[in-house]
């Protein structure tokens, strides 16, 4: 399969932090070792992505009580590895081009819920920023890395 032929999806992805500047990250359901990633997804015809974004975080993890601290300019990008080309996304696309937003967590940790209609994750928890290079799926942790770069910027 020729992956270049294949155009990259159009994604958000949202960066959530607690009073204590962990970062909120889920097991995925359908890559249950020990890999996690924080909230994204998909933008929909004719969806923005700040709206996106909300739907999404919605639909994996059941917050709703964010304030956005910022919307990170330009897009970050990955590849799925070869072995899941045509396996994902019925095989459309060759990866992902994601618009990114950081915010905090303002509402109660009962909030959280990942049992959602469609569930993503099999678990979640917080931790630390410079724990999450080490538990994403491997073809995520460069685009994981500038995410941190960026948020450094706000956090310190």
């Amino acid at each position: 399969m020729n992956s270049q032929k294949l155009p990259l999806r159009k994604g958000v992805g949202v960066l959530i932090l607690n009073d204590d500047n962990k970062i909120f990250v889920g097991k995925r359901k359908d890559n249950p070792k020990n890999n996690w990633q924080m909230p994204q997804g998909g933008v929909d015809t004719g969806e923005d992505y700040f709206t996106a974004m909300k739907r999404e975080l919605f639909e994996e993890t059941s917050i709703e009580n964010i304030k956005v601290l910022k919307e990170l300019e330009g897009f970050f990008e990955y590849e799925l590895p070869k072995h899941l080309l045509g396996k994902i996304w019925k095989g459309r696309f060759r990866g992902q081009k994601q618009k990114w937003f950081i915010a905090k967590f303002t509402g109660k940790l009962s909030e959280i819920n990942i049992e959602t209609k469609h569930p993503e994750f099999i678990e979640w928890k917080w931790i630390s920023p410079e724990d999450l290079p080490k538990v994403i799926v491997e073809f995520k942790r460069e685009m994981y890395l500038k995410l941190l770069k960026n948020l450094r910027k706000i956090i310190g």
